[in-house]
């Protein structure tokens, strides 16, 4: 099967899950308890004639299919209707706040491919002996260590003790230098753990490779080790290495849902949170539905990537 073939055919596959899931979504915020007239109508004197009015304006006098459809042909637009606590529109509201997100979780992302993968082939290379059981201990303790409590750790010694950064986010635009140095701190929060695991699986997958016949060939052939280890040693290995690291893309999203609560960085995250405690229901089904839709596309970047690096995986 050639690479475009496989391509047309991931794609094909990618739309269904991509319609469950939002069929997933949608009945999730349907299955909250009331719905958005009951939450709107708390505030004010509620009539029959407003009541209607109200749930003709959100479609909720439809049957649930009906609403549905209505729904997805929306998102399909990226229209999901206005916010129900400011009228503002949630396309518009998202759009504000995604740059911040994805410039944090391409910050977090860097830091976890940059420090993962080369400790990983020191690991590999150094196997049993001292920088290997560090590497391994400090990767344990990335993978168990809560993000919020490493972010909150970080905040009480960096800005409380230290005074080297802000508590809180400055007033400026996303890349100015004021920003970019307080990401600093929420992007190391958000990129540990995926460090630490990229690192355990680059090393795990580099002691396999090693021990096979190629590499012993190579050797022999006089191939510098630079060579053998990165040539041919390291490429062998990424495949099940990219595989997690287009999951972390995904993780860095839904992930920053916390860190941006901890550091309040105006982001998704911390949008989803303060909607989910407003009810702000087309706000929540937006940031769920965009979650959701990354980690598929996440999947399907891994498949591509790996099938790139292997053409055995077409077939």
């Amino acid at each position: 099967m050639s690479l475009q073939r496989y391509l047309i055919k991931r794609v094909l596959v990618t739309i269904p899950v991509l319609l469950g899931v939002s069929l997933l979504t949608f009945s999730l915020v349907e299955l909250l308890p009331g719905n958005v007239v009951d939450y709107v109508l708390q505030f004010q004197d509620s009539t029959p004639e407003l009541r209607a009015q109200l749930e003709a304006q959100y479609n909720l006098d439809e049957p649930i299919y009906v609403r549905y459809w209505l729904w997805l042909k929306g998102a399909a637009v990226f229209d999901f209707g206005e916010s129900v606590i400011s009228g503002r529109s949630v396309s518009a509201a998202i759009a504000g706040a995604l740059p911040n997100t994805l410039a944090l979780g391409f910050f977090g992302f860097f830091i976890a491919i940059g420090i993962g993968i080369p400790l990983g082939i020191v690991s590999a290379v150094k196997n049993g002996e001292t920088a290997d059981e560090v590497s391994r201990v400090a990767a344990l303790l990335g993978i168990a260590t809560p993000n919020f409590w490493l972010g909150l750790m970080l905040l009480f010694v960096f800005s409380v003790k230290l005074e080297l950064f802000r508590v809180i986010p400055p007033d400026k635009p996303l890349f100015s230098l004021a920003m970019m140095k307080f990401s600093v701190l929420p992007a190391i929060t958000l990129g540990t753990a995926s460090a630490a695991l990229i690192m355990r699986l680059t090393r795990s997958s580099m002691v396999e490779e090693l021990s096979k016949d190629y590499v012993r060939t190579a050797r022999a052939k006089g191939l510098s080790e630079r060579t053998v280890i990165l040539k041919h040693v390291l490429r062998n290995s990424m495949i099940s290495v990219v595989t997690v690291a287009a999951l972390q893309i995904a993780f860095l999203v839904d992930g920053a849902v916390v860190v941006e609560q901890v550091f309040s960085w105006p982001g998704l995250g911390r949008m989803l949170i303060n909607a989910i405690i407003q009810r702000d229901f087309p706000i929540i089904q937006a940031i769920v539905m965009l979650i959701a839709t990354t980690i598929v596309l996440a999947n399907l970047l891994a498949d591509l990537t790996y099938a790139w690096l292997d053409p055995r995986i077409r077939y």
